[in-house]
């Protein structure tokens, strides 16, 4: 491959600005408060469904007390209706029987809604405390949260200005070397994972260590200063 000595000083720079941007774009990617924000989101949508079957919970309770209210107040009413109905039948005995009967189950379902009631206020009480309980593990997560974001923006920040002033390297470094040179260094570098170019050792390649014998290395000396390693494919510099 015919290629100038300043493409090749060119393309060895390049290759290790590539590989400090993978460095450092691994390094970004494993930033541990990535996994924290990630779980902290994770358990605050279980704690939100959580929170929505106690919201649903206290709704039927407080429905269920309403009726429980509502109720015990008609029958208060009523009570009081047929009291009055007793004091004005004095001198029917049969009337005020019935009524002193009436009376007596009335007395008796108000006596059940009371214990009903104390139920449910029971009910309705832990239910507040779910609701505290799960208020307090989203706050928590919320703060967590926060401060994970806070630390990753910091961290972060700082490995993507890197990143920024190694592009901006790698961008001045490639304006320098021969687009021939760089449409085959980015091809080899795509198949290979990142290392396209090395420096032939002897009769060994510098990055797959294969050795080259006979009349494979000596066509890829004719290839000086830049040849194609026959094993692994990758740019050879051939000193």
């Amino acid at each position: 491959m015919q290629v100038q000595h300043d493409d090749i000083a060119g393309l060895l720079r390049i290759q290790q600005i590539d590989l400090d941007i993978r460095q450092q774009k691994k390094q970004l990617d494993e930033l541990p408060q990535r996994t924290v924000i990630l779980e902290a989101r994770k358990k605050r949508g279980v704690v939100g469904e959580k929170q929505e079957k106690v919201e649903a919970l206290r709704k039927d309770a407080q429905r269920r007390r309403t009726r429980i209210v509502d109720e015990d107040a008609s029958l208060a009413k009523k009570e009081a209706g047929v009291q009055a109905a007793i004091e004005a039948a004095s001198g029917n005995y049969r009337n005020v029987e019935a009524r002193t009967k009436e009376l007596a189950g009335i007395a008796k379902r108000r006596a059940t809604l009371e214990g009903d009631l104390a139920k449910v206020d029971a009910e309705i009480s832990k239910i507040g405390q779910l609701e505290d309980q799960v208020l307090r593990a989203l706050s928590d997560l919320e703060t967590a949260e926060a401060r994970a974001v806070e630390s990753f923006q910091k961290e972060g920040g700082a490995i993507k200005a890197t990143l920024a002033r190694l592009e901006a390297q790698r961008a001045q470094a490639a304006a320098e070397v021969s687009p021939e040179a760089m449409a085959v260094y980015e091809k080899v570098a795509a198949r290979a994972g990142g290392v396209a170019i090395g420096v032939l050792n002897g009769s060994q390649c510098g990055v797959c260590r294969a050795s080259i014998e006979g009349g494979r290395l000596i066509e890829l000396k004719s290839q000086a200063p830049l040849g194609v390693c026959p094993a692994c494919k990758r740019l050879l510099v051939i000193e």
